[in-house]
C-alpha cells in the first residue's frame, strides 16, 4: 500500500525545530549531509520532489535531508515550503513511516501557496541505512553516473542504474546523479584566469593548463568534462585540440574568429580528423559573439558549457 498524502497534525518536540544547516541545492552535498548524520547516530530522512503540477522552482528529483534535531539542507522549491517539509520529515522520523505531502495546486488542504502557481508532491523517506547513499557517493567519486531507486510501496531505497531521465519507472522513483562538471581550461591569459575563477565559483572541478602538462591533463578528460581553449596562439592549440577530439568530452570550445576557425578546420583535416569530429568544436566559443573583455567572455563561455551540460542526460 502506498503512503497516503498527509498534513502536519501533531506536535513535534520543540527541541527539534527545523533550522537550515547551510544553503545548497547540490544533491551531492545533501547526500553527504545525510550520510554524515547517520554515521553520527542521528535519525535522518530524505525528501524527494516526485511530482510537479504546472510550474515549479526545482526539477524532479530535487531533494532535502533532515536530521532528527531539525537541521536540514537542500531545496525542493524556491524556499517557500522547505521549513514545512522539514516539519513533515521530523514527523516521519518519529513515526518511522514514509509519507507523501502535497503543496499548492492539487493539495486537499489550505496550505502554502506556491509563487509559481503550480503544485508539487514530496516523498519523505526515513533512512534505514546509509549504504545506498555511500554507494552513490563512491560512484561519483570515481566519476561514474549512478542513481537511487526509491520505492514508496516497499519503503526502500536502493542503488540503481541511470537509464533515462529522473522520474517514475513503474512504481519506483529513480533519481539520477552525475559527477561534478569538470572544466579544463587551456591558456595563459587574463581570459583563462577569469574563466577559471568563474567556473570555480560555479562549483565546477576546474583545471587550468598553460600547455606544459598536456599529457597529464588529457588523462582527466571524460564524458563529464568541458575542454576550453583560450589561446591566442593557433599553432600551440593544435596538439590540445587533437587530444580533446581523441577523448569524449561533452563540450569543446575554442577562441577565435570564424576565419581563424576555418584555418583550424583545414589544419585538423590535414591531421586526419573526420569532419563530424571537427564539428564538435564550438567556435567562435561562447553563447554571444564579440565578447571583447575577459569577464564577458568568461560568462559567455560558461553559459555555453552549462547549456551543453543541461542537454546531456547522463
Amino acid at each position: 500500500m502506498l503512503p497516503q498524502p498527509v498534513h502536519i497534525a501533531t506536535e513535534t518536540d520543540p527541541a527539534a525545530t527545523p533550522q537550515r544547516a547551510f544553503l545548497t541545492d547540490d544533491s551531492v552535498a545533501v547526500l553527504r549531509f545525510a550520510t554524515q548524520a547517520l554515521a553520527s547516530g542521528m535519525a535522518t530522512a530524505l525528501i524527494f520532489l516526485t511530482e510537479i503540477r504546472g510550474g515549479a522552482a526545482r526539477p524532479l528529483g530535487a531533494q532535502m535531508a533532515v536530521r532528527e534535531d531539525g537541521l536540514y539542507c537542500g531545496f525542493v522549491s524556491g524556499g517557500c515550503v522547505e521549513a514545512a517539509a522539514a516539519w513533515e520529515a521530523l514527523e516521519a522520523i518519529k513515526s518511522g513511516e514514509d509519507r507523501m505531502v502535497l503543496y499548492g495546486e492539487g493539495s486537499p488542504w489550505f496550505d502554502i501557496v506556491l509563487p509559481c502557481g503550480g503544485g508539487i508532491t514530496l516523498s519523505i523517506h526515513p533512512l534505514r541505512s546509509a549504504r545506498p547513499l555511500r554507494a552513490v557517493l563512491a560512484a561519483l567519486e570515481r566519476r561514474h553516473s549512478t542513481a537511487l531507486r526509491y520505492s514508496p510501496r516497499s519503503r526502500t531505497l536502493q542503488i540503481g542504474t541511470p537509464e533515462g531521465e529522473t522520474g517514475w519507472e513503474e512504481d519506483a522513483f529513480v533519481v539520477n546523479y552525475r559527477p561534478t562538471t569538470r572544466v579544463i581550461i587551456f591558456g595563459r591569459s587574463v581570459e583563462a584566469d577569469m574563466t577559471a575563477k568563474l567556473a570555480d565559483a560555479a562549483g565546477y572541478d576546474v583545471h587550468i593548463d598553460d600547455g606544459s602538462r598536456l599529457r597529464t591533463t588529457s588523462t582527466l578528460i571524460d564524458a563529464h568534462t568541458a575542454v576550453i581553449l583560450l589561446w591566442h596562439d593557433f599553432d600551440r592549440e593544435l596538439p590540445l585540440l587533437s587530444a580533446a577530439l581523441a577523448a569524449a568530452p561533452f563540450y569543446i570550445g575554442a577562441l577565435g574568429s570564424r576565419r581563424t576557425h576555418e584555418k583550424r578546420v583545414r589544419a585538423l583535416t590535414e591531421r586526419g580528423f573526420h569532419p563530424d569530429d571537427i564539428a564538435r568544436i564550438k567556435a567562435p566559443i561562447g553563447i554571444f559573439p564579440q565578447a571583447r573583455d575577459a569577464s564577458s567572455l568568461a560568462l559567455s563561455v560558461l553559459a555555453d558549457v552549462a547549456a551543453a551540460r543541461g542537454r546531456k542526460v547522463a
